[in-house]
């Protein structure tokens, strides 16, 4: 009876060890985060609300874009970035091809001669003071 006992007791011990290693959660690797983002203010040639969904769809597809919002009136687009994924400079050129000019940078002729005739800088929609 106490050879019995011996066993059932470390079965017993031997049982909750294991249950007890079991119920340890696994450790989860922790990625070291990355940069922060930073914010590009580009002053653009942008004019109406096709050009707001033209270019901000357009900064979507850049790597390390976050976010791209213009503002129409004062035709700032402003982008959230991630610095290690790309640069301002990258940005700027996307903003050129898409048809655009991009702070002092003129509009890629052959983007912008694709864009709407509402779009261009210099339809006479945008240039008359009377509307």
């Amino acid at each position: 009876m106490k050879t019995f006992k011996s066993i059932l007791l470390t079965a017993l011990v031997l049982l909750t060890t294991q249950l007890s290693f079991a119920q340890t959660a696994p450790t989860a690797k922790v990625k070291a985060k990355g940069p922060a983002t930073e914010q590009l203010q580009i002053k653009t040639s942008a004019v109406c609300d096709m050009c707001k969904a033209r270019l901000e769809k357009a900064m979507a597809y850049e790597k390390g874009v976050q976010q791209a919002i213009l503002d129409v009136p004062s035709q700032v687009l402003t982008i959230s970035y991630r610095p290690d994924k790309t640069a301002p400079a990258t940005l700027r050129t996307a903003v050129q091809r898409t048809g655009y000019d991009a702070d002092e940078q003129t509009a890629d002729a052959r983007a912008y001669d694709r864009l709407p005739d509402c779009c261009k800088k210099t339809n006479n929609v945008h240039t008359d003071t009377g509307h």
